[in-house]
């Protein structure tokens, strides 16, 4: 009897021994199995790493990340160790999102991406202090976030085609070095009250959108000396576009404009004028001091482009009003 105990707690050492060395096996597979992917996304993040080192370049005094047609769908977490870079050049490369990690590079001067597939502005945009240059022009943008504001060094913001882009916060307002703004081939169909309140905007651009009319204040873009309004819908100016007193380019093709307020021929800084194709009231044809045919051409461009058409437009408009007051009186 003792014999057979012998014997039963023998093969139970056994058994015990064995369930042991297999259990410590299946737990080194495990492990080995779990430090496998971990090794897989090492080597790959060294290897995406050293793909972007590739794409550094020293330009003006600046380290500058270009990346150009190439597909780069999503950028990957190594690139956080480039944050020394103070400029990114993505073009073209289907980049579908800007990394929340954007907020660490802190030596951001300029951020192009441009040309991609950028479906959203993440608010860790706004840690960006000393970012100057903003360009996301042709991409799937439909909304910039209040954040933006914290930029406060920010000179330039493109956002040209982004097609459903509509609005933007009034906290952009306090962007006091803000100068150049882009909205073009957007769907805005009225400004955006916080242009009116940048101090420092010289170059606006909202042509290609659905603008109805233009804000009665207007005037208050006082450092304003570009405006491209071309493809809207506006049917009148208002007066107060005269008082613009910085405004030298003001470019109004394609609209639907019927008249020329008066008041703008007292814009003495205006030089460059265009109110082709829109159908305006008076049919105004300036007369032409050429006698060559090719430069009776340049003339006739010209008219439709220079400020001396508005002129004569608003010259013209007054007579008639003069003339059509004068058949009133004596009616009378």
């Amino acid at each position: 009897m003792v014999g057979v105990m012998v014997a039963c707690s023998s093969v139970s050492s056994i058994k015990a021994l064995w369930e042991t060395r297999i259990r410590r096996k299946r737990e080194e597979q495990e492990e080995e199995h779990k430090r496998r992917p971990m090794r897989v996304g090492l080597w790959e993040d060294r290897a995406a790493l050293a793909r972007l080192k590739q794409k550094l370049e020293t330009e003006d005094g600046r380290l500058v990340l270009r990346i150009e047609q190439e597909e780069w769908k999503v950028l990957p977490g190594c690139l956080i160790q480039l944050s020394q870079v103070q400029e990114w050049q993505i073009h073209r490369t289907g980049l579908l999102k800007i990394p929340h990690f954007i907020s660490s590079f802190q030596n951001l001067l300029v951020l192009d991406l441009s040309r991609n597939g950028v479906a959203e502005i993440p608010k860790q945009i706004g840690k960006l202090t000393r970012l100057r240059e903003l360009l996301l022009s042709y991409n799937r943008i439909p909304f910039v976030p209040a954040e933006l504001s914290g930029c406060e060094s920010l000179e330039r913001l493109e956002l040209a085609m982004n097609r459903d882009l509509n609005e933007l916060p009034d906290q952009l307002g306090t962007l006091s070095r803000l100068q150049h703004v882009d909205l073009s081939m957007n769907d805005f169909s009225c400004l955006p009250a916080c242009l009116l309140a940048l101090p420092a905007l010289e170059w606006l651009d909202i042509g290609g959108n659905r603008l109805h009319h233009l804000p009665e204040d207007i005037h208050r873009m006082e450092a304003l000396h570009t405006l491209w309004l071309q493809r809207n819908e506006l049917e009148k100016l208002p007066e107060n576009i005269a008082r613009m007193r910085s405004l030298d380019t003001l470019v109004l093709s394609s609209n639907r404009l019927r008249d020329i307020p008066p008041l703008m021929e007292g814009m003495s800084n205006l030089r460059f004028v265009n109110f082709r194709d829109n159908p305006l009231t008076l049919d105004v044809t300036l007369p032409s001091n050429k006698a060559v045919a090719e430069e009776e051409e340049e003339e006739d461009d010209r008219e439709m482009f220079g400020k001396e058409f508005m002129l004569m437009y608003i010259q013209e408009a007054r007579k008639r009003a003069y003339a059509v007051l004068n058949v009133h009186c004596v009616n009378r």
